[in-house]
């Protein structure tokens, strides 16, 4: 133990004076001598005694491997019910600074196998029994430099994830199965093969960044030291797993536009192919709706990455740089001009013309219809185009709609009631003018230049004003996209026959859950794309703030989610990551994120990369 030495309670205290103090000093002083007499006779008489008892000293011999031991004295059991798993080691006073929650550790089994587990807590315990809350202890820490690490036990919790093991060469991961043995060296997991092979982790796929743990780079001793997480993206153990759709949440600050830059980049790299319906391979279309006006950028390089960042992102084999092939498709909507000084991307306009309404009727309506209002408006297109035909207008739907007789007509034969016609006609005519047939191409007639294999198409809606009009524009192409790759008949086989990834910033704004008509055929819609998207080779790329808010329906599609930082309690319940994982999720810094795709890994904490492969940022 440590020598506690000469301590005083009170270094100002004076001994004491007077007869009674002499005298009771004379008394001590005697019985002090008589003491050390008896002792010395008892010394004298017994020769096997030891002179006086001396703390036994370890010397390092500096030949120590690993971090520590297994205890067994602290429970040592793998069950099947992970909540009876007992597996604690003792961490040696020369490695406690450097072991942290979530660090990665190896325990051997006789016989070349090895235990891969992950620390899930720490703690202090005595080495010996004694009572530390006390005034001379608390009050020799205080002026103490620090404590003597061997006095005290420093044990780690530990969950076992994977056995590993060869076969044939090949090192591969199955359950927990065997109990380590008493005292087994425990070891910092530090190669990169058995990481990897112990977190599930992909060697090829789409980059995201590097395997970290408490916001800090696993480091190994191969070059480069860093390891990289990537998703999934080939046919060796089912579909690419784009095709079964990826949530990135993050709150304004963490680093989501950033992160969701970098990921498209590798989706849209030379050589990255997809198998289509007819056999054939082909580069992968984006489409990102943008209502901040930020990915455009992506045409252009980054001025702010230099030759050291090129070297180490070709080393890792990421497509980087300005992506050439990026168009940015804005939307015409009445007098409001679109200003592109921050990026060099081509500019296309379109226009959304009603003809798309026909096969979408809630496009048409400013607000919430019910059950009867939206029957009585499909009822009342399927007569205009009957009437005017695909050339038919917005303006000329609306003087359809503005005839007495019409209405008078429907509510005498008992079809329309005359409360509903009005209020179906309220509702179009609140419906954002500037929306349909503006002055500029369709986009219809755009589709074969919109959806291109390896290119990137953008559009931007910063520059629409009415925030109705800019979900209308939205879900008008995001609906003319899904229908065309769900159709057994469709009208644009460019779109079929492409694999296609489809990217919604600030989804929450377009894929909420509502009781409206409208919100419930839009759901519907993209719950039954993302039910199809492996067979039909489409992708949902969603990116939110407000993750709780998406409609359930299809976050249950979602299989790979990446969380940044958020701030809010239920946008981070919302996520469903692991418990472990979900109380780091407020304090990540920018750039910092957990990764969750139980097909892809076991949950981890990635840092994504400090400079973006394409220009991001304004000016």
């Amino acid at each position: 133990m440590t020598d506690l030495g000469d301590f005083s309670l009170d270094d100002d205290s004076a001994e004491p004076s007077g007869e009674a103090g002499d005298s009771t000093s004379g008394e001590a002083a005697a019985s002090a001598s008589s003491s050390s007499d008896a002792a010395s006779a008892s010394s004298s008489s017994d020769a096997g005694s030891a002179e006086g008892f001396e703390r036994p000293e370890y010397v390092d011999g500096g030949g120590d491997r690993g971090v520590g031991t297994l205890a067994v004295s602290e429970g040592l059991r793998i069950d099947e019910d992970s909540g009876e798993t007992a597996l604690r080691a003792y961490v040696t006073a020369g490695n406690r600074e450097e072991i942290r929650l979530g660090t990665y550790l190896l325990a051997p089994y006789p016989g070349g196998e090895s235990l891969f587990a992950r620390i899930t807590g720490l703690e202090y315990a005595q080495a010996f029994r004694s009572d530390d809350a006390t005034e001379i202890h608390a009050r020799r820490a205080m002026r103490s430099d620090g404590i003597e690490e061997s006095d005290y036990k420093f044990i780690a919790d530990l969950e076992p994830l994977a056995v590993l093991y060869r076969d044939d060469g090949e090192l591969k991961r199955r359950m927990p199965d065997r109990v380590p043995k008493p005292e087994t060296v425990v070891e910092h997991a530090d190669d990169r093969e058995a990481i990897k092979t112990g977190l599930k982790m992909p060697e090829d796929g789409v980059f995201v960044g590097h395997l970290a743990v408490g916001g800090e780079k696993v480091t190994t001793a191969a070059t480069p030291p860093t390891i990289d997480y990537r998703v999934k993206d080939d046919y060796t153990d089912g579909d690419p797993l784009v095709f079964r759709h990826t949530l990135v949440a993050g709150g304004t600050g963490s680093g989501k536009t950033h992160t969701t830059k970098n990921i498209l980049r590798q989706y849209l790299h030379p050589d990255r192919t997809y198998e289509t319906g007819d056999g054939r391979e082909r580069r992968m279309a984006v489409v990102q709706f943008d209502p901040q006006d930020e990915y455009a950028q992506m045409h252009d390089d980054n001025p702010d990455a230099d030759r050291e960042n090129a070297r180490s992102w070709e080393a890792q084999g990421l497509a980087h740089g300005g992506h050439g092939d990026t168009k940015a498709f804005v939307p015409a909507f009445g007098n409001a001009t679109y200003a592109a000084s921050h990026h060099r991307a081509e500019q296309v306009e379109f226009t959304i013309p009603f003809s798309m309404v026909r096969s979408r009727p809630w496009l048409a309506a400013s607000s919430g219809l019910n059950d009867n209002q939206y029957g009585a408006l499909t009822l009342l297109l399927d007569r205009f185009f009957r009437q005017y035909g695909n050339a038919g207008t917005y303006d000329e739907f609306t003087s359809f709609l503005d005839d007495p007789a019409l209405k008078e007509e429907l509510d005498e034969s008992g079809r329309v009631h005359e409360a509903t016609y009005e209020a179906v006609m309220r509702r179009v005519n609140g419906m954002p003018s500037g929306v349909f047939d503006q002055d500029a191409r369709a986009i219809t007639d755009l589709v074969h230049d919109f959806v291109r294999p390896g290119g990137l198409s953008v559009v931007p809606t910063y520059h629409v004003s009415n925030s109705r009009a800019a979900e209308t524009i939205v879900l008008a192409l995001s609906s003319l996209l899904v229908d065309q790759k769900l159709s057994n008949d469709p009208d644009f086989d460019r779109i079929k026959e492409t694999p296609l990834l489809l990217g919604m910033d600030e989804a929450h704004n377009f894929l909420a859950d509502t009781d409206s008509v409208q919100g419930r055929q839009v759901v519907g819609k993209f719950t039954e794309a993302a039910k199809q998207g492996r067979k039909e080779r489409l992708g949902l790329f969603l990116v939110t703030q407000d993750p709780q808010d998406i409609a359930d329906p299809v976050f249950k599609q979602v299989n790979t989610t990446v969380v940044l930082n958020l701030g809010d309690e239920d946008a981070i319940k919302s996520v469903n990551i692991p418990s472990n994982l979900e109380g780091k999720v407020p304090y990540m810094e920018k750039g910092q994120m957990v990764v969750y795709s139980p097909d892809n890994s076991e949950p981890v904490e990635v840092i994504g990369l400090p400079t973006c492969l394409t220009r991001h940022g304004r000016d």
